[in-house]
């Protein structure tokens, strides 16, 4: 019973957004830790991941899902602006900090509120 609670594809799916939300904090506190190394090149989520995530959510295979595993890369898309090669933005790294903080922010409130649902139906109480 409690097994079916934690296998519904949501659930499942919130959980491993929540993981890459935080090797994704992971990558933007190294490219800005290395903003100024000569020929750094720019990480990020691996695309083929977030691909394979929305394969899975459309799907609705928990197993599936759940044996994604996050991955950093190097960002194509990053090109340098400066002559040492390195293709680090602060401004960019700010901007995708705010956005990994607010799509952390909501996940963990989704796999929490599942948890107070098996709360309540344990206790009978929400607190």
């Amino acid at each position: 019973m409690i097994e079916a609670l934690f296998n519904q594809p949501n659930y499942v799916g919130a959980k491993k957004v929540l993981e890459a939300t935080v090797l994704r904090h992971e990558a933007i506190a190294s490219n800005v830790a290395n903003l100024e190394t000569p020929q750094y090149r720019r990480v990020d989520l691996a695309p083929s991941f977030t691909q394979a995530l929305q394969r899975a959510l459309s799907a609705r295979d928990p197993a599936q899902i759940a044996s994604l595993r996050p991955h950093l890369a190097v960002d194509a898309a990053a090109v340098a602006s400066n002559k040492d090669g390195n293709s680090v933005r602060l401004e960019n790294e700010l901007v995708q900090l705010s956005q990994n903080y607010v799509q952390h922010a909501l996940q963990n409130q989704l796999v929490t509120g599942n948890l107070l649902k098996l709360r309540l139906a344990i206790t009978g109480r929400s607190v």
